[in-house]
């Protein structure tokens, strides 16, 4: 099982921002359910939009923020990590603790998928 740390940026107390640690199994091998290993996860509205938003982007990277410059919620980037549909990309070295994401093989066929469903 592989696990990554990653962080992101938390609510603001004071004005200050937190940090949130959270740790994220890249294999996703959650269940040893014999239900749950036929079943192939559909990703939800919101991490479809994050992901079609990689589509038209050099590398396919995945947005910090959303179309109206709120913060991505981290449990949609958490969870698309998870599925194997974004990756890690690299360190913002102006903003080191963003993580910046691309889309991968399976995230683009999805994002693919969900842009002409839409059409």
């Amino acid at each position: 099982m592989v696990k990554k740390k990653l962080s992101f940026l938390g609510h603001i107390n004071g004005g200050d921002l937190d940090m949130t640690d959270t740790l994220v199994d890249l294999n996703h091998n959650r269940s040893s359910n014999s239900n749950s290993l036929n079943r192939i996860p559909s990703p939800t509205h919101a991490q479809r939009r994050w992901l079609m938003r990689g589509l038209h982007q050099p590398g396919g990277k995945l947005p910090l923020f959303d179309e109206d410059g709120a913060k991505v919620n981290e449990r949609t980037i958490t969870s698309c990590l998870e599925h194997g549909w974004a990756e890690p990309w690299f360190k913002n070295p102006l903003k080191p603790d963003w993580l910046v994401c691309r889309l991968t093989e399976t995230g683009r066929g999805i994002a693919q998928k969900a842009q002409t469903t839409l059409k």
